[in-house]
């Protein structure tokens, strides 16, 4: 039996680089060989315990790759090619898919509404590192391939195109999600690789002012090459405070919230303006508490809007049509390049953001 190596989680606090087998392929899979992934907030919520899933699975969502071996089924694709896939999966078959949510894709809840996995309830369409092995490997199985692998343009370069199967679709769909409209004000809360994204969004649809907040002068540097007009430290100001100010009291007319903390879901939903929007895109590890005043006991007109990366080869599409056009360049948030054999000290890397660290390449 040929075999891989795979970085698994053992236990809540360890992940150690294993072997496995390599996966056999289906009729509609697709098995990729990947040439460059990397590592996602979201592993670590996983890697600390706050997001649960099975002991020894494969973890990590972000493949870009070359076709090993296509599913009988699959068409349109050949081995070889180079492809992406985004962190979410698609069936495209499922009730919340066909009614316009495929993110929510439920194939994989039991009737009782839970996954087979651990008791939680949505979140079925992210399945690479959640219900099914992963992308921190030599090779991953990709379901349901005819809908969720996207062609790279040879143009394009690994490191260009590896925001785009989850930190662009999902910083992406934070700024569609504010509705931001032309002339718009709006403050992006955190500039991790998420938050970054988002307020590259924001910049293409069209916000005339960008407030961008971090803690991380380096990062808001970052913020301000993606599109941020103003930035602010939160350790140096009050942001509230410093927001009402830049909008001359009006507040904004959309926060985005990119952390999952209660400091910072709270101080978005303070700046808005009366009728304004809350996109969050934070994963929250605690239960969030919604102050009636900055909530205006529920009679401001408000809307929070939520979100889980949305998939599928129509999205990857369009995202790579937006890095092949220089409409906007990611390849700056890659900071650092290591081997598969090197996992271990990467994820020391980035959960303590040591090196200025933004996004880690990880290379078989």
């Amino acid at each position: 039996m040929a075999m891989m190596k795979a970085a698994a989680l053992i236990a809540p606090g360890r992940i150690e680089l294993v072997d496995k087998p390599i996966p056999d392929v289906g009729p509609n899979d697709a098995l990729l060989r990947i040439t460059t992934t990397t590592i996602c907030g979201t592993d670590i919520h996983i890697f600390k315990g706050e997001y649960p899933v099975k002991s020894g699975l494969t973890i990590g969502h972000e493949p870009v790759g070359i076709i090993e071996k296509l599913g009988s089924n699959v068409q349109g694709y050949e081995e070889g090619q180079r492809v992406i896939a985004g962190a979410i999966c698609p069936t495209f078959t499922s009730y919340p898919s066909q009614d316009g949510f495929p993110s929510q894709d439920g194939s994989w809840i039991k009737e009782d509404g839970t996954c087979s996995c651990h008791g939680y309830k949505a979140t079925a369409g992210w399945r690479f590192g959640n219900w099914i092995d992963g992308t921190q490997a030599e090779y991953v199985l990709v379901p349901d391939a005819q809908a969720n692998l996207a062609p790279v343009p040879d143009s394009l370069a690994d490191e260009q195109v590896l925001m785009c199967p989850d930190i662009m679709s999902t910083g992406f769909v934070g700024a569609e999600n504010a509705n931001i409209k032309i002339g718009d004000f709006v403050a992006i809360f955190a500039q991790g690789p998420i938050g970054l994204c988002a307020t590259a969004g924001a910049r293409l649809r069209g916000a005339s002012l960008i407030i961008a907040i971090d803690g991380n002068n380096d990062r808001l540097e970052v913020a301000k090459k993606m599109g941020a007009h103003v930035t602010l430290n939160f350790k140096e100001v009050d942001v509230v405070d410093e927001i009402m100010k830049l909008t001359k009291g009006r507040g904004v007319d959309s926060s985005i919230e990119c952390l999952g903390l209660q400091s910072t879901w709270e101080q978005a939903l303070r700046v808005l303006k009366p009728g304004g929007t809350l996109s969050s895109l934070g994963v929250y590890s605690e239960d969030v508490v919604i102050p009636i005043n900055a909530f205006a006991a529920g009679l401001g007109d408000h809307t929070i809007k939520t979100a889980l990366c949305p998939g599928g080869k129509e999205r990857m599409r369009r995202l790579l049509n937006v890095i092949e056009s220089g409409a906007v360049d990611l390849e700056p948030l890659v900071t650092h390049t290591r081997p598969l054999d090197d996992i271990v000290a990467a994820y020391d890397m980035f959960m303590n953001q040591e090196d200025g660290v933004l996004k880690i390449a990880i290379k078989p």
